[in-house]
Parts: C-alpha cells; structure tokens; sequence
C-alpha cells in the first residue's frame, strides 16, 4: 500500500470524506435543533479544541507546536461527538451511524495532519506495520548473515536483542546496519554510528522515516561497499515516553545507549572498538542526545551529528525538566545539561561535532549557534550547516545524507 500520507490524494479524500459525514451528521433537522442545540454544540466544540490547545502541550511537555491543521480537525471531532450525544434520542438510525463514522473519520483526519506535519509515517503502509506490530521487511536474523555472499552491492539490516545487562533499560527490538563491506573476506573492521530519533519514538524511525538504509547503501556504492555500521537505537523505551537519553525517572536510557550497545556491537559484529571510531547522530531529541552523550562520554564516543536538537535535555522548561527527568535533582540536571558540562569538563582532544538545522527552524539554529561558540571554545571543532527545510522527519531525511559523508571524513581523518 504505497499510498502516500504526507500530500496527494489520500489526506485531501479523508478531509473531503471528513466534512461530508460531519455535514451529514449535523442535518437541517427542527427549528430548536438550529437555534439552540448547534450553536451550543458549535461553541461547546470550539471551547474544547480551545482548551486542548493550551492545555495538552503543557501536560505533554511538547517543544515542537501542533499545527494549526491538528487544532481545527479536533474542534471538528468535538462537534460530531457532542452531536451524536445531544441527538441521539429522537435522531434516524442512519444518522446516528454516520455520526459513529464522522467521528472516527475525523479522529484520523486530525492524526494525520499531526503526522503529514512531521513526516512520521510516509505511507499508509508504514503506519499499518506499526499498528499490525508487523515485522520490518527487509530485516534478517543474525542466523542468515552467513548466507549473504561477500560480492553484495547492498547492506543488511538486522533485528538484535541487545542484552540490558549493563543498564536493566527495558527497550524494544534494534536493529543493525552492515554495510556490503562487513561481508567481504577478509571481513573489515568498520566504525559504528548510533542512530537516534525524536520525541515519541520507535526503533525503526530511522528506518522508515528517515531512509538511512537507502542513504547508507548508496554512500556504500560510492565506497567499495564501506560505510559504517549503524545501530539503530531506543532511547526511550515506549513511544509515549521522553528519556533525553538520561539516566532518569524514565530509566536508564544512558547506559544503555553508553554501555550495552557499544559491547554488544564489538562482540556480535567484530566493529572497532576505539572510541575514535564511534559517533551519534540523532534528531530532534535525539539530535540534542548526540550532542550530550559525546560531550559526557568522549571515552565511548568521539563523533556527534545534531540535527534540530535543542540546547540541552527539555521537558518544556529547566524547572519541569529537573522535576519530571531527574526527580528533583538539580545537580544530576547540571550533569548533563551540555553547556555546563562543556564549561567544566576542560579541553577535549580529537572529538568532532556537526550542526544541522533547517531554514524554517529559528530557534533550533538559535540553539545551535550557542553550542557551537560552546564546543570550539571547549575544543571540539564543529560545523553548523543550514539547509533548506522544517522540523519534520523529510528534513531530517535530508540532513542526514548531507551529513554521513562528513562525518566519515572526520572518522578517517582522526589520529
């Protein structure tokens, strides 16, 4: 189902499909029904969609506005629901069933703007494997690597169950990327990339949204089949939760980013272990994790790419974030708040950072410049690159493909 839920026909058929069973719902009905009953629902409608949308930020410590689209659709479902309930009695059968489909129809109507705004799911196939908890397609078992033959032009992607023993982190299934060079005989030993995703995240994020395998295959194609492996990560756990890849509240979502996937990856796929050869790249939450994890943990990790993160760990505010992340503890706050660990940690030696931000994205270049000023006078020479684009997984997309040849350069050109 290659349907397409970011732009084309299928979003413009649900809106469409939305306002005619809305328009249904609703009728001309009796004169009381139109001077008292609609106007009530109408307003009752727009006083709700009103009080979500200064209410549900706050309360999902959202650092990304909801588009206006989101907003409107709700205060529509609103008005099917209080519809159905206030004509109910009295109210045709098939009325009160189109009702019933108006108001599911809105539901994914507003959803779906949500997602056309960040890209999250491209297809409407994407999102059915989500919700059928269907396996990745092109993912293999690490009992059929040894039937790939060393001439493959393409990498594999691999579904691992990375052991929690380091961090007791309850996490989901990863995967892992090798390159056509991991096949070749002799095997070389390649660097690893860390891949991570936003706020309301899966594994796969990368995957589906972001198209690293068809960006790490055609970097491969260019390179004799070498690219570096990447391992494609849950920082958080659940796609509700928020970890800023800190040992928190949330769990130990640190540890295992720092210490269970860097062992398993040198054991299972004989990967370099030098941290010279390691680096993290994410977006959005996870941009501001890449920068984090590297300026904390430069004995496991020398290279970061920060893509539209924020200045540090951000739950909507310093103060929420210390409650909600670190219970309370504003010292474990500073710990890893990335400016305050610049300034203290003293100079680094051959660690190398990026910046990637889109035109569209004032603040997040806003934060961006601060760090940057930040690591070069911390000793970390980094680059910020503004490309055209917004806060959506398509940028991102983008960005990582401007930003995976340049950060294997900064691998090669290490000591």
């Amino acid at each position: 189902m290659r349907v397409s839920l970011l732009d084309g026909w299928f979003p413009w058929a649900l809106r469409i499909a939305s306002a005619i069973l809305v328009v249904l719902a609703t009728g001309w009905r009796d004169r009381r029904w139109r001077a008292r009953w609609l106007p009530i629902t109408a307003g009752a409608a727009a006083v709700g969609a009103f009080g979500a949308w200064v209410a549900v930020p706050a309360m999902l410590a959202l650092t990304e506005p909801v588009p206006t689209e989101a907003w409107i659709w709700l205060a529509v479902l609103l008005f099917a629901a209080l519809t159905l309930i206030v004509g109910w009695r009295g109210n045709r059968w098939w009325r009160r069933g189109v009702a019933l489909l108006a108001i599911m129809l809105t539901t994914a109507t507003s959803v779906n703007a949500v997602n056309a705004a960040i890209g999250y799911y491209p297809t409407l196939r994407d999102a059915w494997r989500t919700i059928s908890h269907a396996p990745m397609p092109a993912a293999v078992d690490l009992s059929q690597l040894g039937a790939v033959p060393p001439t493959t032009s393409t990498g594999r992607l691999v579904a691992v169950a990375i052991p929690d023993t380091l961090s007791h982190f309850r996490h989901r299934r990863e995967f892992v990327y090798l390159p056509p060079a991991w096949f070749h005989r002799p095997r070389p030993q390649l660097p690893v990339l860390e891949l991570i995703g936003g706020v309301f995240a899966a594994p796969d994020d990368w995957i589906r949204a972001g198209h690293a395998i068809e960006t790490a295959d055609a970097y491969a194609h260019q390179h004799s089949g070498l690219a570096p492996i990447l391992a494609f990560t849950d920082a958080t756990g659940h796609v509700t939760t928020d970890t800023e890849c800190v040992n928190g509240t949330a769990g130990n979502a640190e540890d295992h980013l720092v210490k269970d996937i860097p062992a398993y990856i040198v054991s299972t796929f004989d990967a370099k272990p030098s941290p010279r050869d390691w680096g993290v790249l994410g977006w959005s939450m996870g941009g501001t994790c890449a920068v984090d994890l590297v300026v904390e943990h430069p004995d496991t990790f020398y290279h970061f790419v920060d893509i539209s993160g924020d200045l540090g760990p951000n739950l909507g505010s310093k103060q929420r974030t210390i409650s909600k992340l670190f219970n309370g503890d504003a010292a474990a706050w500073a710990a890893h708040d990335t400016l305050t660990v610049l300034a203290h940690h003293g100079p680094y030696h051959d660690v190398t950072g990026l910046f990637v931000c889109g035109t569209a994205e004032p603040a997040h270049i806003r934060h961006a410049s601060q760090l940057s000023t930040a690591t070069r006078r911390a000793g970390i020479p980094t680059e910020l690159t503004i490309l055209p684009g917004d806060h959506t997984w398509k940028f991102a997309a983008q960005a990582f493909a401007v930003a995976l040849p340049r950060l294997v350069d900064q691998i090669r050109s290490g000591p």
